[in-house]
This record gives structure tokens, sequence and C-alpha cells, in this order.
């Protein structure tokens, strides 16, 4: 009898031109048992592990009613994914534009500095993950499989198969339009409803038990379980929901600046002469110092040849981001340059008083800029200085809709600008040319992560309204695409756990 498996491998290969390159393969065999016994204990060969995904239940027969999920960004795809799968037909809305739709409005805006307030590279389909390098390395811990099954969700719905493989795995925004637009047909092909330019203006709570939501159109959709996947930046949301009565707590997030330097000069400072070498592809960094006012300063979405983007969702307001197509091939690197924040730090005590802290700065950036959505910018050799400047060097930023020169430290806290203004000279010792003068500085990032938390049980549902199952970055469970995914995965299956049969 022939019996096909699957081992586990793990070995290094030396080129001619001494790179080092490290391979994990997993290959059928027949008599594994044989295989095993031969190979004499490696410890690299060993049986692979079942990377299968299981929904552990079943809708009803018949269905007593449909679960709501508000938010179609990567929490709230995958939720609606896994409950669709498991037959509950769940109808999730979303305040913005389908995919296609959304980019072209995040289009205009960058070339003309007309802002959409709900459809823009925060809200839409696909959420703010859309516009942004597309990154799918976590550092969460997951026994349930639910990591593998996101990548095998993308790769069917279009992503590169190599993701599957690969250590820092990514997609890109020119791929990710395909993609999320594929995931919702997925949704729609088993028996799922998505509603765009449908935003949630009120949840109906009777006696502490959810019993559905009201649209900003006056609609009301009755259901007994809502999974309120709004993302970081739904401030509105956030406001409607403490009204509500909904337990929500400020948490601890990040502000700063995105960098600009040339991706040949990173590609040098990481590779050395093997600079060009065909293998290796446009080089990345991850920086960290604490600094010595009690602060910590570190790098975060690095985004090799690629762009700083405008991601504000609020007139009045500069917010920055960085984005990169899939092929990673513009000039410059860009990264964010952040400083730690607390609640301590925020003007209240309030649940909402992190918004208000980002509100504040980003409103700061909206003027130093001109007033016209261009962003702040200042080349490191001044911010060091503790001078404006007042001309660009070699190095062009990539900021859309435009720039105004200007002196970046009115836009930041204090202890931010210290902190940072110590932390660049000390990133320079590990990447060379780190704080050449000429390097572009854009303000103002403040979206790192959400500002606030809504507080949730060991059921995920809200702690102080029944059937709300808060999920996602912006309820303060996840940061980026494969993590918020896998808490809308958590958050669909509490549901099947609740109301599923076997």
């Amino acid at each position: 009898m022939r019996l096909d498996t699957t081992l586990f491998l793990s070995f290094t290969h030396r080129d001619v031109n001494a790179v080092f390159f490290t391979y994990s393969v997993t290959v059928e065999v027949a008599d594994e048992a044989s295989i095993l016994k031969r190979s004499g204990g490696c410890k690299n060969i060993d049986r692979a592990p079942d990377t299968t995904y299981r929904i552990a239940g079943r809708a009803p027969d018949p269905l007593p009613f449909r679960p709501v999920v508000v938010g179609a960004g990567p929490c709230g795809l995958f939720a609606a994914l896994t409950l669709a799968r498991a037959g509950f037909r769940p109808i999730l809305l979303e305040r913005g534009k389908r995919v296609k739709e959304r980019s072209h409005d995040v289009s205009l805006f960058w070339r003309t500095g007309t802002l959409d307030p709900q459809s823009n590279a925060l809200f839409g389909e696909g959420g703010a993950g859309t516009f942004s390098d597309g990154k799918l390395v976590t550092q969460i811990k997951d026994r349930g499989n639910r990591c593998r099954k996101v990548l095998e969700d993308l790769v069917a719905s279009g992503a590169p198969e190599e993701i599957l493989y690969l250590n820092k795995p990514h997609i890109g925004t020119d791929r990710l339009i395909k993609v999320i637009a594929n995931l919702r047909q997925a949704i729609l092909s088993r028996g799922g409803e998505v509603r765009f330019e449908s935003r949630v203006a009120d949840i109906l709570v009777e006696k502490g038990e959810i019993r559905g939501v009201a649209l900003d159109s006056g609609e009301k959709i009755p259901s007994p379980c809502v999974i309120a996947a709004i993302g970081h930046s739904a401030r509105d949301t956030f406001e409607m929901l403490s009204e509500k009565g909904v337990a929500l707590e400020p948490k601890p997030f990040s502000i700063g600046l995105r960098i600009e330097h040339p991706q040949k000069m990173i590609d040098a400072a990481q590779y050395g002469r093997f600079k060009e070498h065909p293998a290796l592809g446009p080089a990345d960094y991850k920086l960290t110092h604490h600094c010595s006012n009690g602060r910590s300063a570190y790098t975060f979405c690095m985004c090799p040849g690629g762009s700083v983007i405008a991601a504000t969702s609020e007139n009045g307001c500069v917010v920055t981001n960085g984005m990169s197509p899939s092929r990673r091939n513009r000039s410059n690197a860009n990264s964010a340059l952040l400083v730690g924040v607390a609640p301590s730090d925020f003007p209240d005590n309030g649940p909402l008083a992190g918004i208000a802290f980002q509100r504040r700065w980003e409103r700061k950036a909206f003027e130093l800029g001109g007033g016209n959505y261009n962003a702040p910018v200042q080349l490191v050799a001044d911010f060091l200085a503790s001078r404006g400047s007042e001309s660009l060097g070699e190095i062009q930023p990539s900021y859309r809709p435009g720039v105004a020169l200007c002196d970046l430290a009115a836009c930041l806290p204090p202890y931010a600008v210290e902190a940072l203004r110590e932390a660049i000279p000390m990133f320079d010792r590990k990447i060379k040319g780190f704080s050449r003068s000429d390097a572009v500085l854009t303000g103002v990032e403040t979206r790192s992560s959400s500002p606030v938390r809504i507080t949730r049980g060991e059921n995920m549902e809200s702690t102080t309204v029944a059937g709300l199952i808060p999920a996602g970055e912006g309820a303060g469970y996840a940061g980026g695409i494969v993590s918020s995914a896998v808490d809308g995965m958590k958050a669909a299956e509490a549901v099947i756990h609740k109301y599923g049969g076997k």
C-alpha cells in the first residue's frame, strides 16, 4: 500500500556569491515511517503540521436570524466569509464604496485635495490596509490554523502564491484591489449580502442586549448578533457606541512622522556588496531606540520602494501613511518614525481622549501644510538643528497632493520631538545614511493603531451589551491585515459556537 504523506525540512544553501538562503520545504513522500527512520533523528526533518482550518459548527436550519457585520476591512471581510461558510448568510455593511470606486476617490484626493470623508484611504471596502504595503507578517500566536487560512483565501482570491512560503510576504496596493473584490464575491456566492454606502448611525439596544442596527438612511436591520469591525478611525461610531452605554477605554498608541530615503541607499546599507544581487528584493529595516526622556522611538510600517500617502478621513486634518506597489519599484523608501503615547498623555480621562489627542496634532499639520491637505515637510538636518526648512535636497517627497516646507516641531508633542531628535542619529549607526541631511520628514502620523479599546469578555461579546462583538484593530484587539482577519474569524466562531449546530 502506497502512503503519501508530508515531511518538513529546513536547510541553508550557499551559492557561488556566498549569499545564504534558508528554506523550509514541504514534500509529499511514500512510506513516511521508513524515511523518518533513515533520517536518524535529524532535527531538521519532521512530520509537517496539519494546517487545515476547520469550522466547528453550522448554522441551524431554518436560520432564525442573519448576523450583521459592520465594516469591510480585513476583520469584517473574514468574519463575514467565515459566517457565510457556516451557512449563516451574514449582512456585511460598509460605510464607504466598493474598492474600485473607492480607488477613484482616493486618486482624486491625491491629485486635487478633494476629500470624501466616507470614501478615502481609510474608509471603504478593504479598510485601511488596502492602501498600504500590504504586509502579511504577524507575530500573533494562533493554534487554529487561521493565519494559514487567511493566506490561502488571499491566494484563492488572486494574491500571488508566494505569500504562502515567503518569510516576509506582502501583496501591494495594486494587487489588493482585485483580491478584495474577489473576497466579496466569495461571501456573496455563499449566501452573504454586502452593502456599501451604508453607514451605521445607531445600534438598537434593549435591556442590555443588541437588537440590531440603524443606518444613516433611517433603515433598521434587526439582529441579535452584531460584529463591530469598525476600524481604527471610525470616530463618529466610537462616539455613538459610548453614548449607547458600550464600555470603551482609552489605549496607548503612537505618534510621529514619515521619513524618506533613496531605496538604493537602504539596499546598500543592508546588503553591502550584494546590494544588486538578483535574488534580493528591495531591502527593509526595523529599528528601535529607548530614549533618555523615558520614551521609546521606533520605525513602523516600513515601505520599500513606495510612497508616503495622504490618509486622512476627516475634514481639516492631515494624516500620513506609507504604501508600496507589489513590485516595490519606486525610487524612495519610507517608514513611520513613531513615539509611544499613553492615556496619561491625553488631555482628559474620558474613553475618547485619544481621539481628541490625535485630532489636535492632525489639525496643526493641516495648518502647517497650508490648509489645503498639503503635508508639512522638513529635512532631517533642519529638524535635528531645530530650524525650519527652506528648500529640498536630492530626495524629493512623494506625498501628494503637495508639501509645504516648515518646522515639524509645531505639529508634535515636545516629548515626541525630543525623542525623535535623539533616535534619528542612533538609527544612523545601524542604517548608514539614515540621518543624511536631505532625508525628508513628513507630518503627521497618528493612525498607527486605535486610540480606543471596546472591552469584551471571553465570549468575545461586549462587557456591557450582550450580542455585540467588537473585533479587529478598531476595537483594540489586532494590528495589521492578518491579525485583524484572524480576529474577525474568531468573532465569527463565537457566533457559530453560540448559535450553530454541529
